[in-house]
């Protein structure tokens, strides 16, 4: 019977996309959206770096679109804040 292992950083094409996702929803929230779509972006940075990752297509994919997902909340998170910044 094969074992289930569980390799290192299996989980972070999942994280890129929640934390993408979670960073375009909050874009409004002062920093908030900011950060999370820094998570977003070095999650699936450090997901495509990994060899299991890359050999599987899905897992690919959902790393990518995490990372492209981070890099729209930073931007909506950048143009939300803009009129804030002389007040601060």
């Amino acid at each position: 019977m094969p074992r289930c292992t569980k390799r290192p950083g299996a989980g972070l094409p999942n994280a890129s996309m929640v934390l993408g996702v979670l960073s375009i929803a909050s874009f409004w929230v002062f920093g908030l959206g900011f950060a999370l779509g820094v998570g977003a972006v070095a999650c699936g940075a450090l997901a495509t770096s990994r060899s299991h990752v890359a050999d599987d297509e899905a897992a690919s994919l959902r790393a990518l679109l995490g990372a492209l997902a981070g890099v729209a909340g930073i931007t909506a998170s950048a143009i939300a804040l803009t009129p804030l910044l002389p007040h601060l």
